[in-house]
């Protein structure tokens, strides 16, 4: 049965091509589904293996493609925002993270941009682009989100994403959720770094695997962004696909409640991807993107989950691709590197950073995350200033209901709509100034 998730699914009949779910890569995915990374008992009471072979060579290959000495990354203090492979986000102190000295390739696609080479930039990204908003990955030891799913008493961490377990028992999930749910985290340097790519008029289109909603925030155009694993936007049956409101959804989920279909009572649930399920049709996109693409910039992700993991591999192979992680991942962690190839590792927010330097944007991406700042201010003071007169309970217990001052505020025009226009004022405004300098050289 075909699943339709948005009215973008509706307006593109789905493609004949085959029927393709989310899943773990097979190479990423050991024998027992917890992860093998060190040797030693895990969290779900299973031996761990040892570091094989072909993880040795990965480090071989990332001490030949630094061109120095190789320093181990230790299981120091996480450091703030970064991009991370299996592990992927936070996982080393910066003096003892994994360094590159392939800032000739970085300074090499900054030259490509500003001589107009790069049109069509693709950005694939998963969870380390949104460390720095305080949101954990999923694999980083310790700190990741499978680390510390002990509590909710599942046979492994990725069960608690497996459309048939949550079939059998979705209360692990929804007590998950409750976490998930968007609304208490910001976008970072680097989702406004890609929102100056479209800007610029560079930005083909972004291929996320997260589902915290923060593409869409920093402002990123819906029909720019592919949401791969789909979102907590909206919500239906997980059996048969009927639309549920979302906010319905997400009401009962806070009150430890089971939403359930109105049309086949099986259990309602946000439109994340589960494993095992469809990905949404606008997926398919990449079918027409990837082919004209001359530029992809692949962010934050260990490339451990289909079909992500393979859609890297199917840009030309003229294409100048770029990795920008903690670690090499994918097929940038073999040797010799494909001709056009060029990686960045270490921490992924300091080097973004300084490819905004590099392409003569520090100034305007400073300007947009001021811009920013002072309308997410203006929204909170708004709101402060509309419920105030209201902020004492007691006082609307006593008069038996919301005291009069109360509603004539919260009921005087403008009262909340002040905010939010200058908030689309300050984006226009930004939104022309970026335009003004269009030139990937500005």
């Amino acid at each position: 049965m075909n699943r339709t998730r948005s009215s973008w699914d509706r307006k593109f009949p789905q493609r004949p091509v085959s029927r393709v779910t989310r899943s773990s890569s097979s190479q990423a995915r050991p024998a027992h589904p917890a992860e093998a990374q060190d040797s030693g008992p895990s969290p779900y009471g299973k031996q761990r293996r040892k570091q094989t072979d072909s993880a040795l060579a990965q480090d071989l290959s990332q001490m030949s493609v630094s061109g120095q000495g190789w320093l181990p990354a230790s299981r120091g203090k996480p450091t703030k925002g970064s991009g991370h492979p299996a592990p992927e986000g936070r996982l080393t102190d910066s003096t003892s993270a994994v360094k590159s000295s392939s800032r000739g390739g970085l300074a090499s696609v900054a030259r490509l941009l500003k001589l107009g080479r790069c049109k069509n930039v693709v950005v694939v990204a998963g969870a380390g682009i949104s460390t720095a908003s305080g949101i954990p990955d999923f694999r980083t030891p310790g700190t990741g989100l499978y680390a510390n799913l002990e509590k909710y008493n599942i046979p492994y961490p990725e069960a608690i994403f497996n459309i048939d377990y949550f079939s059998n028992d979705p209360q692990p999930f929804f007590s998950l959720a409750k976490a998930l749910y968007p609304g208490s985290h910001r976008p970072n340097y680097i989702h406004y770094f890609i929102r100056m790519l479209h800007h610029k008029g560079l930005l083909l289109r972004m291929y996320t695997q997260n589902i915290d909603g923060l593409e869409k925030m920093c402002g990123i155009p819906d029909d720019k962004l592919v949401e791969g694993h789909g979102s907590f936007a909206t919500a239906s049956c997980h059996l048969c696909y009927t639309r549920y409101p979302a906010e319905e959804a997400k009401h009962a989920i806070m009150n430890n409640q089971v939403p359930t279909c109105t049309f086949c009572a099986a259990t309602v649930k946000p439109d994340v991807v589960f494993f095992g399920e469809d990905l949404p049709q606008k997926y398919f996109l990449h079918t027409e993107d990837f082919p004209k693409t001359d530029l992809l910039i692949i962010m934050g992700t260990s490339l451990q989950i289909e079909p992500f993991a393979s859609l890297v591999n199917t840009v030309r192979s003229t294409v100048p691709r770029l990795l920008l992680n903690r670690h090499a991942v994918g097929p940038f962690a073999k040797t010799p590197l494909r001709r056009g190839d060029h990686m960045e590792l270490g921490d992924l927010e300091t080097t973004v950073r300084r490819f905004a330097e590099m392409l003569g944007w520090s100034d305007e991406m400073e300007e947009l995350l001021r811009s920013q700042d002072t309308a997410a201010t203006q929204t909170l003071v708004s709101s402060t200033s509309s419920v105030s007169p209201c902020s004492s309970e007691s006082d609307s217990l006593v008069s038996g209901g919301v005291s009069e001052q109360c509603r004539m505020e919260t009921s005087r025009p403008g009262a909340q709509t002040g905010a939010s226009s200058g908030s689309e004022e300050t984006d226009s405004e930004t939104d022309s100034k970026s335009s003004s300098s269009s030139s990937p050289s500005n």
